[in-house]
């Protein structure tokens, strides 16, 4: 790889056929960080948080009537026609994003995007979801990435997305109004649910051994108690916010807390607040923050002067993402050519419709393309995410899948000259190998899918 194959390919998304090479590689990657487009035009036409919280409640209310008519047929029960207009309002997010990541002049800022939601994951794997993930995406993740990492994880966590699918919205005080009033009626209330202040300290913040505690994680979760999503019946009261989540003090878990050997005195929602404040600035995500993005940028092992000089950029700019940035693209280990990362397959999936100049992609095709390889949009399994690292993708089941693909693409790209159009993509970079399968051809849709599907291609 030269240069500028790196920039177009490992820190952007691939090049297109009317790419023309930058003159100064890292400079090109730089810019685009001052013209980033937080809400390019296919985004801004997508429903909002505001509506998917809507589409939410709607559809839990309708769900509930329809368990209630049970002598109807059940192809007429109103949740049935709620759930596949959710679903298609689903694919025509994913399509937005993946028509952002084909037509976007800053691949590099929407790699950066991508990374940042897949360490934020939201998962449709959760049905609750499927309305909120995209919205998740568009406007708690891309607004922040230029900013601070602690206005990005407050708005990533604290979003209806997250709290519906940590199932933070349920964790309720045991000495909180809310659950007083439901003992006295002889009630159960739901009591507290740790899966979302774990996952922050454990995935989001502070990484696997970051320095608490189970007893931390639980002190936590204490003080998440109260985060809510607005629309759901328990949060007909609480103080709703602009992002539709709400804050539910009848439901929070009162007293001071002490998380970490710190002692927070009891103020609402101000004392998760200071929480993840404290956790958005620790040396411990300082690691873990630059382990992962040296892990994306340079090699499944990331270098640990890479690492350390990411760490300190974290730490030293007070967690100033686009400071992070500059450093690494200023780390040599990132242009290594050395160890070239193997493309996820929606890596894969961008960089090859962008290599054929593909304007648009029909929603049902593109969702059921990035199922047939392996990886559903926003569908990881986990809230850590999809995997970044090639054993977990290089399967040889895998490739054969994407060589079909890739097959299919070609086809329907139509005549192409795929010797230049290789050369184009690849400037002073296409190896000897995949030169000669392309002239070995016997046809040019067959030249198109070998290069799909090529060493250069597989790879960033």
């Amino acid at each position: 790889m030269t240069a500028v194959t790196i920039a177009w390919n490992r820190f952007g998304l691939g090049a297109r056929p009317t790419d023309r090479p930058p003159a100064d590689p890292a400079r090109w990657v730089m810019s685009q960080l001052e013209r980033f487009d937080v809400r390019p035009a296919a985004i801004a036409a997508r429903p909002t948080t505001a509506e998917g919280v809507a589409e939410l409640t709607e559809f839990l209310t309708m769900r509930r009537q329809a368990r209630q008519m049970q002598s109807v047929d059940p192809m007429d029960k109103p949740s049935a026609t709620a759930r596949r207009d959710i679903q298609q309002s689903l694919m025509d997010d994913m399509a937005a994003r993946g028509l952002v990541a084909i037509q976007s002049d800053t691949p590099f800022a929407e790699r950066l995007v991508h990374f940042w939601a897949n360490h934020f994951a939201v998962s449709v794997a959760k049905r609750q979801t499927s309305g909120l993930v995209g919205p998740h995406e568009f406007e708690a993740i891309r607004p922040h990435i230029m900013g601070s990492f602690r206005d990005l994880l407050q708005a990533a966590v604290l979003h209806p997305a997250m709290l519906t699918y940590l199932d933070q919205a349920q964790s309720t005080g045991p000495n909180s109004p809310l659950a007083q009033r439901a003992a006295r009626r002889q009630a159960r209330e739901a009591g507290i649910n740790e899966n979302l202040a774990r996952e922050i300290m454990e995935l989001h913040t502070l990484g696997v051994g970051g320095g608490y505690s189970q007893a931390d994680v639980t002190e936590f979760a204490r003080a998440m108690t109260g985060w809510t999503v607005a629309g759901l019946p328990r949060a007909r009261q609480a103080t709703l916010l602009p992002n539709s989540a709400a804050w539910a003090g009848y439901q929070h878990e009162p007293g001071a807390k002490t998380v970490m050997g710190r002692r927070y005195n009891e103020e609402g929602a101000k004392q998760s607040l200071a929480m993840l404040d404290h956790f958005a600035t620790h040396p411990s995500t300082a690691r873990h923050i630059a382990t992962k993005l040296a892990r994306h940028f340079a090699s499944d092992d990331p270098p640990p002067a890479m690492v350390a000089r990411l760490e300190r950029a974290f730490l030293e700019s007070n967690g100033d993402l686009p400071t992070v940035y500059r450093a690494l693209v200023a780390s040599p280990e990132a242009w290594s050519n050395d160890a070239p990362k193997f493309r996820t397959p929606w890596d894969w999936s961008i960089a090859a419709l962008r290599a054929v100049g593909m304007e648009q992609i029909p929603s049902r095709n593109f969702a059921g393309m990035l199922r047939e390889l392996g990886q559903v949009c926003w569908g990881p399994a986990a809230p850590k995410g999809y995997d970044d690292i090639a054993a977990s993708w290089a399967a040889p089941d895998a490739l054969i899948r994407r060589v079909e693909v890739a097959e299919r693409l070609a086809r329907q790209a139509g005549p192409r000259d795929a010797m230049a159009l290789a050369q184009a993509l690849f400037p002073d970079a296409l190896n000897d190998g995949t030169a000669a399968a392309i002239r070995r051809a016997e046809s040019g849709t067959q030249a198109l899918a070998l290069l799909l599907a090529s060493p250069e291609m597989m790879r960033r």
